[in-house]
């Protein structure tokens, strides 16, 4: 999107979630989105008779149903409305509210529902992303989503015992704020001190890669609420507003592993984030934002990632790990909510991002709130192919 050519600006007005789990065995999937459609509904103070549009999304191929859109109207309650199905791998729950911030800025609707979910348990993950696997467009992950190349960079670079304590730092934060998140699939209760002990005895799934270290697979829901400016003021006391966003993906010349490190790929992270802030007029993201709900499958990936998306010199992304600058009151809060290694319902997850900031934003996330005010959010989507999203949330219209 095209800065200062919206046609309309948009708001968020109503945020629903249910509880994410590893097994929602009460529940079958209309019912498990219909949880986060009525939260939703509720917290805009609206009925299905207000929503002009329903943009639904998943990884179809996880739960290996086709056009799964149909059946769930009995929870999305899309009967009769206007519904867009959307899929684009991890990054699904982004492009739902990328499209449904479109579709209400361009006058199309006032008011669009955008629904994003998974039951993981009703499929097999793994299976669907090895099926992605294609050596002549060059998908080398067999693996799926796991992979040691991260933490093989990092460790190279920082040296093993710095990046492996760096790991396991972000991941007792995330652990922290999981606790807080009454939400969240997996809190543990970890503390800092138990860190050398995880190293050691934490199971490894490739290189130096651990088990506590990898996201889960959860089920659960996500439902958040677009409305044009106009609706959004006459029926939000606080709209958090869309300000900008932005997607990039070298789908067809994805290559992470094994490039010649001579001559660098540019990371998709750091090229969406650079013409972001650019067009933006943002010369200083780390100061400018309040959080950042970054999309964050693994310990290592976040660690590296925070360098690409803030364009942090040196060692200094690793810093803001160490000095513990990204917890709730810190410098630069990353994932309040415990992020996506605290839950993962696939096709949810990049949409829980921006409801998590957007819930930041005004000022009533729970107990995971940050104390202070939040007056500007950024989330971001991942998927597989280093397809990256991100989106910034504000708390005026000002800019």
């Amino acid at each position: 999107m095209a800065h200062h050519k919206k046609n309309r600006n948009v708001g968020i007005i109503g945020i629903g979630q249910t509880k994410h789990s590893s097994h929602r065995e009460d529940v079958n999937q209309p019912e498990l989105i219909h949880e986060a459609v009525r939260l939703a509904l509720q917290d805009a103070n609206l009925t299905m008779k207000d929503i002009d549009c329903v943009v639904h999304g998943n990884m179809e191929l996880f739960e290996m149903v086709h056009q799964p859109d149909l059946w769930h109207v009995l929870g999305t309650g899309a009967y009769g409305k206007d519904c867009i199905r959307i899929t684009t791998g991890g990054t699904v729950g982004a492009t739902l509210s990328c499209a449904s911030d479109n579709l209400a800025a361009s006058g199309m609707y006032d008011i669009v529902m955008a629904i994003g979910f998974e039951k993981l348990q009703e499929g097999h993950t793994t299976g669907g992303i090895t099926n992605m696997a294609d050596p002549l467009w060059f998908r080398k992950i067999q693996a799926g989503a796991l992979t040691g190349s991260s933490a093989y960079d990092v460790e190279r670079e920082f040296g093993l015992e710095r990046a492996n304590r760096a790991s396991l730092t972000y991941r007792i934060i995330m652990d922290k704020h999981a606790c807080l998140n009454p939400n969240a699939h997996r809190a543990f209760g970890l503390e800092f001190s138990q860190i050398d002990d995880l190293i050691r005895t934490s199971p490894k799934l490739v290189g130096e890669l651990k088990l506590i270290e990898m996201c889960s697979q959860s089920d659960g829901a996500c439902c958040v609420i677009f409305a044009c400016e106009q609706k959004a003021k006459e029926l939000a006391p606080t709209p958090v507003w869309i300000r900008d966003h932005i997607t990039v993906h070298r789908e067809e010349t994805f290559n992470i592993f094994g490039y010649d490190r001579t001559v660098p790929v540019i990371k998709t992270h750091k090229f969406a984030a650079e013409q972001l802030f650019r067009r933006n007029g943002i010369k200083d993201p780390i100061n400018y934002f309040d959080v950042f709900e970054m999309y964050d499958p693994a310990t290592w990936w976040a660690i590296d990632w925070l360098r690409d998306f803030f364009a942090l010199p040196g060692d200094e992304h690793l810093k803001l790990v160490e000095n513990k600058e990204i917890m709730i009151g810190g410098r630069m809060p990353i994932n309040p909510s415990g992020g996506v290694i605290g839950s993962n319902p696939i096709g949810a997850t990049a949409l829980i991002r921006v409801a998590e900031a957007a819930l930041q934003v005004r000022g009533n996330a729970g107990p995971h709130q940050i104390p202070t005010p939040v007056r500007h959010a950024l989330a971001s989507g991942f998927g597989g192919t280093m397809w990256t999203v991100m989106t910034m949330l504000e708390n005026e219209l000002n800019w």
